[in-house]
């Protein structure tokens, strides 16, 4: 018997204030894997982060979303977050007067059975911290306040190193980034994925996989995913652009 995917989500349509988004999605994640989901401006990568994660804004019109097995539609994000779903915010908000580490550890406390104490809680931290190579005062910092494009990304991996989900989704992580913040940023990601995380990276961009050397590439355009296959496919992107896969979409249609 074939076993299921971590993650299964089965012709997917989804509508915001009435407005349809997403047109039939299919996709299959496990644990291990790396996949990337690119696309122009529009085409619905954001939504679908969106719903996966549960937002109330967000209406599944159609279809399913599996995770470990159970079908989620319904589950609010706590619920998702519990079972080992993450969602890295493309644009993170600031918390004045909450630390890092006290906002780390009230998610750790509340997706875990058993509540870590300070002793254990403080021990992980600064283990991550060590392990993503960033200065342990960072954690003391007010959450995103002052933070520059770059730092926000990074504690959006933190939170993740900290969290430990099965599948992460990374909404733009790499946008308004610098060529070193990004690799900052990439090689983060790459010490976290491994046989017991897996990752969906939406980008707009090639240049993040060119650290994060993905298993599968998909093109999301006008909500359908147009073609998947493998790193190849984000480089001929980067040489042809979003037009010809536009062209593909509209015969789907036709």
């Amino acid at each position: 018997m074939a076993k299921q995917p971590d993650l299964e989500i089965r012709d997917l349509h989804v509508n915001i204030e009435g407005k349809r988004i997403l047109r039939g999605i299919d996709l299959e994640i496990n644990r291990g894997e790396v996949h990337a989901l690119m696309g122009p401006n529009g085409s619905g990568k954001s939504t679908l982060a969106n719903v996966l994660m549960g937002h109330p804004a967000y209406a599944i019109e159609k279809g399913e979303i599996r995770f470990l097995g159970q079908v989620i539609n319904d589950l609010p994000p706590n619920e998702r977050a519990k079972m080992g779903l993450f969602l890295a915010f493309q644009q993170p908000s600031e918390v004045p007067g909450v630390t890092v580490s006290n906002f780390l550890r009230t998610a750790v406390n509340a997706v875990r059975e058993e509540p870590v104490s300070p002793l254990q809680f403080y021990r992980l931290l600064h283990q991550e911290l060590e392990r993503l190579e960033m200065d342990p005062s960072f954690s003391d910092r007010y959450l995103n306040e002052g933070f520059s494009g770059g730092e926000k990304k990074r504690n959006e991996i933190l939170q993740m190193s900290i969290l430990k989900p099965k599948i992460a989704i990374l909404d733009e992580i790499d946008s308004g980034l610098d060529i070193d913040a990004l690799r900052v940023v990439a090689n983060g990601v790459k010490k976290l994925v491994g046989p017991e995380l897996g990752v969906l990276v939406i980008t707009h961009y090639h240049r993040i996989l060119e650290y994060l050397k993905p298993d599968h590439v998909h093109v999301l355009v006008q909500g359908r995913v147009v073609r998947s296959g493998g790193p190849e496919l984000a480089k001929e992107l980067e040489k042809t652009g979003y037009e010809a896969f536009r062209t593909e979409n509209l015969a789907a249609e036709a």
